[in-house]
C-alpha cells in the first residue's frame, strides 16, 4: 500500500513521526522549512495536501496539532 503517497509525502510523514518521537509534540511549519529547506508556501501546501488525503489529521485552530493516520509500519524511514 506503499502507493498511497509520493516519495515526499512520505519524508515528510517521516519527519512528523520522528520529530514527534524526539518533542513529545508535534513540528510547526518552521520546523519543516528548516529540515527540507523549502519555503513556508511549499510546507503549507504539502500539509494541506496530506491533510486532503487523508494521511494527516490536524486539529483547527490548535497548534502543533498534527497527526499521522497512516500505520507506522507504512510510513517510510527518514531520510
Amino acid at each position: 500500500m506503499g502507493d498511497q503517497f509520493t516519495t515526499l509525502q512520505g519524508q515528510y510523514l517521516a519527519f512528523i513521526v520522528a520529530y514527534v518521537k524526539l518533542n513529545r509534540r508535534a513540528p510547526a511549519e518552521a520546523d519543516f522549512q528548516r529540515y527540507f529547506d523549502v519555503t513556508p508556501p511549499s510546507v503549507h501546501n504539502m500539509i494541506l495536501t496530506l491533510e486532503r488525503r487523508g494521511l494527516i489529521k490536524r486539529t483547527p485552530g490548535r497548534a502543533r496539532s498534527i497527526e499521522v493516520l497512516v500505520p507506522l509500519s507504512e510510513v517510510p524511514p527518514l531520510d
